[in-house]
């Protein structure tokens, strides 16, 4: 693979979370990668203390006049991911649609940071910003929040999930919509093709990967799923190595992205894309997690709030266990799982009776 990317997002000193998740897998796949830090900080906020300061806007245009006075900005993807506040974002998104205009080729990955499980950890004015920038990208890749956020729309059945996508796809014109993870309740449980649920276990033990892509604006959207095993305790940064590996495994020509791999007529680049970064992303996972469970029992106390808040060193070993293990997933990062991998397939029948 050949390529640049711009990388604006996140940095942390220590561990593995935003563009210190997103650079190492993408270079190891091969791409450059120019990386652009909307905030410093020492760690996570999982941590629950951390140092160091945010990007202004001010700052960030510094950078991008500067790389461009150079002729320094020059790549064939562009990666965002958490941007604090609107005014970062807002010059973050002159700075693509300048790109944009420039290479009409241009793949820009779009992850909307915004939040998890019901709760905002942005600022609420990067709502409005980010929703002028959807009609930019090439893919996004929010997880189920985040499309609810984006939408307006609650995803408590089969229709509200239609009717998000239409909104993603027809009103904002993303071409590409990845959702990176959905719990997999009751009624999205029911309503999956029995190629995709899982066997006889706990609907609460998975989630849902969904994919849809639009060729065609007059014909619906072609929607993959994959279900996988939802691990127990707290990781960061997986959404940041999810996204980066979508956006590395991503062919827009919806050639397969292995080698020698012809793509059957149903299959979407998106959805072959999506099918590596899955099992890439879920191994690295796993690798942390046996990592974890191996350390010693003062570093994997289980999550206490009321003994936290009394020795918050107790959190700090925690969190300091569960950082992903991305070096040390090198080989996972470059392997072609073949028949191995968690291949996302079709979700016949996701449009009918409409």
């Amino acid at each position: 693979m050949e390529g640049r990317v711009l990388s604006i997002q996140s940095h942390v000193a220590f561990g593995y979370v935003g563009g210190k998740a997103a650079a190492f897998p993408l270079q190891c796949l091969g791409y450059d990668v120019d990386l652009v830090n909307t905030v410093n900080f020492s760690n996570h906020a999982g941590y629950g203390r951390s140092g160091g300061s945010k990007t202004s806007a001010a700052e960030l245009e510094s950078i991008f006049q500067a790389m461009e006075f150079n002729e320094l900005l020059r790549p064939t993807r562009v990666l965002t991911g958490y941007i604090p506040d609107a005014e970062a974002l807002s010059a973050v998104a002159r700075l693509v649609e300048k790109l944009r205009k420039q290479n009409p080729e241009l793949i820009y990955l779009l992850d909307p940071v915004m939040g998890d499980a019901g709760r905002l950890y942005v600022s609420a004015d990067v709502i409005p910003v980010y929703r002028s920038l959807l009609p930019l990208s090439t893919i996004i890749t929010p997880n189920w929040f985040e499309v609810e956020t984006l939408t307006g729309i609650s995803l408590t059945d089969l229709h509200s999930l239609r009717l998000a996508l239409t909104k993603l796809h027809k009103d904002f014109g993303v071409p590409n919509v990845a959702i990176s993870s959905i719990p997999l309740t009751q009624w999205l449980s029911e309503t999956l093709p029995n190629a995709i649920r899982p066997p006889t276990v706990s609907e609460s033990e998975h989630l849902l990967c969904i994919t849809s892509s639009v060729s065609n604006e007059n014909s619906p959207s072609d929607v993959h799923a994959q279900c996988v095993p939802l691990l127990p305790g707290y990781f960061s940064g997986v959404g940041d190595l999810f996204s980066s590996l979508v956006l590395a495994h991503y062919n827009s020509s919806l050639e397969s992205s292995l080698p020698d791999v012809e793509v059957p007529p149903f299959r979407t680049s998106l959805s072959e894309a999506v099918s590596q970064a899955l099992t890439k992303t879920h191994a690295v996972l796993c690798k942390t997690f046996e990592y974890s469970e191996r350390l010693p029992e003062e570093e994997r106390l289980v999550t206490d709030d009321e003994k936290d808040a009394v020795e918050p060193i107790r959190k700090v070993r925690r969190m300091r266990g569960r950082e992903l293990r991305l070096v040390q997933s090198i080989d996972i990062i470059r392997s072609d799982f073949g028949d191995a991998t968690r291949r996302l397939e079709r979700w016949s029948g996701f449009w009918e009776n409409l």
